[in-house]
């Protein structure tokens, strides 16, 4: 089958459109029951929004893939997506498309000239891929369906000059709830996630073992992501909940144990080691080894004498 270039939405009243649902009574933000949703044809499956959106989901009896990965959707989970993301479903052969939950549309114009406008691009997991998404508890659940459903009576009952900041308000606490739900979920699911931890520490371990590493140079965090086959945000977030530390210091935590090793048993100069460890100029090894330790590598090495 040819692969054809994914439908862009750009406004929500032409994704409702054509998904044949009323058009939005806001223009820049909707809340969409899913049962109403029309069923995607196999040409209808790949779509980008220029809005953000914001799932509830529940008997999703289709594979959804972000990317080349897949995820069932058999259960009450929530995601999100950023403006200009591509998402691919897949409904299944000889199967029902049914669904459930609520779906938050808004267009980043609904933000314009409030603080949540620069607060949310720190919002992490509008970059976690599918497979990433939240798992929400009952209770959990009913928090984040009462807040879709505040948003969604407080534009059904008029428009007026307090509507977008009480909405801008049920959005902003939506937003902060599944930050703490997150947090939880890294938590709860130990046994998941402490495997991501260990597929870190040998990946790393393999990698600063490697003869070839002045040829490889540093590892970047894209690429420790792709290997364990997560998303570059989630993995941090997973992290910095369960050890304190980003990717990226777990990158250098593991690089300055490799460089004390070489500083105390072999007779390499530093700027020996600091090229073996893939660093271009040994200046940055340098100031990276004191910026760790507080000491230089020289000194380091001083003090086993």
């Amino acid at each position: 089958m040819a692969q054809t270039q994914p439908r862009r939405f750009k406004t929500i009243s032409e994704f409702q459109q054509f998904r044949g649902l009323p058009k939005p009574e806001h223009p820049l933000i909707s809340v969409i029951d899913l049962a109403n949703v029309q069923q995607l044809a196999e040409h209808e499956t790949s779509i980008v929004k220029d809005f953000y959106s914001i799932a509830l989901k529940r008997n999703f009896n289709a594979k959804m893939k972000y990317g080349q990965q897949e995820y069932d959707f058999d259960e009450g989970v929530l995601f999100y997506m950023s403006p200009g993301q591509v998402l691919k479903i897949e409904i299944q052969k000889d199967s029902s498309f049914k669904q459930s939950g609520w779906l938050l549309l808004f267009h980043p114009d609904f933000l314009w000239n409030t603080p949540l406008a620069k607060k949310i691009k720190h919002y992490e997991y509008f970059d976690y891929a599918v497979h990433e998404a939240l798992f929400l508890s009952e209770k959990e659940e009913m928090i984040i369906g009462g807040i879709m459903q505040n948003i969604k009576q407080e534009y059904h009952s008029g428009i007026d000059k307090f509507s977008q900041d009480i909405m801008i308000a049920q959005l902003e606490s939506l937003l902060n709830y599944s930050d703490r739900f997150y947090q939880r979920q890294f938590i709860t699911r130990k046994i998941i996630n402490h495997q991501v931890l260990d597929r870190l520490e040998k990946l790393l371990a393999d990698y600063f073992s490697n003869d070839d590493l002045s040829k490889r140079a540093l590892p970047t965090v894209q690429w420790i992501a792709e290997s364990l086959n997560v998303s570059p945000n989630y993995l941090s977030g997973l992290l910095k909940t369960l050890t304190g530390q980003s990717t990226q210091q777990h990158i250098h935590h593991k690089l300055i144990e490799k460089a004390k090793e070489k500083l105390s048993v072999t007779n390499l100069s530093v700027s020996e080691i600091a090229y073996e460890l893939g660093f271009e100029h040994p200046q940055s090894f340098s100031k990276l080894f004191k910026m760790k330790t507080n000491v230089s590598p020289l000194e380091f090495r001083q003090s086993f004498n």
